[in-house]
């Protein structure tokens, strides 16, 4: 296989046997995408749910599915199939976008023909100063709003960066890379 698997554990005992069935059926996908593709493989335990998150990072291009059921294998195969649609999806796109830098161009064709939506169309633009503040400020702000996410110049940092709420409740931080 071509694609680099890494794998966490969240809360998880998962047993070899449920990490490479996870390997194999994400690996059918390997073909579409270049050797040094690296794929996360993410299993996570929370009382009865199991989570299973997959994350395939090609070329600056980012793919991702995450399910939650009471059986790590159904999460699995729902995550495998949501990559799937969202690959199919988006191929003609993917392909004119960025085919030459992360995708293997040969191997994108895909056996099923599922029609795409129409174009992506900005229907608002929104502007905005982008006032250094801390992160807890930017939490704050953003639920003053009633947002989910919201953009800001981290003032530690200097740089902008987004706040989002996740759907455990919590929040994330994008940042860019230096």
């Amino acid at each position: 296989m071509h694609m680099k698997f890494i794998v966490s554990r969240k809360n998880a005992s998962v047993s070899d046997k449920v990490i490479e069935k996870a390997k194999k059926k994400i690996g059918k996908f390997e073909k579409f995408f270049r050797p040094e593709t690296e794929t996360h493989l993410t299993f996570n335990i929370e009382k009865d749910r199991c989570i299973f998150e997959v994350t395939i990072l090609s070329k600056g291009t980012i793919i991702r599915a995450e399910e939650c059921t009471d059986d790590m294998y159904a999460s699995i195969d729902l995550a495998v199939e949501k990559l799937e649609r969202q690959i199919r999806k988006h191929k003609t796109r993917l392909g004119k976008k960025i085919r030459q830098e992360a995708m293997v161009p040969e191997n994108y064709e895909l056996d099923e023909k599922i029609e795409e939506d129409e174009e992506f169309k900005v229907v608002k633009t929104k502007r905005f100063p982008l006032k250094p503040m801390d992160i807890e400020e930017a939490i704050l702000q953003m639920n003053l709003l009633g947002h989910t996410f919201f953009v800001f110049t981290n003032a530690e940092t200097e740089k902008v960066n987004v706040i989002y709420r996740r759907n455990d409740g919590k929040y994330g931080l994008i940042e860019p890379e230096a």
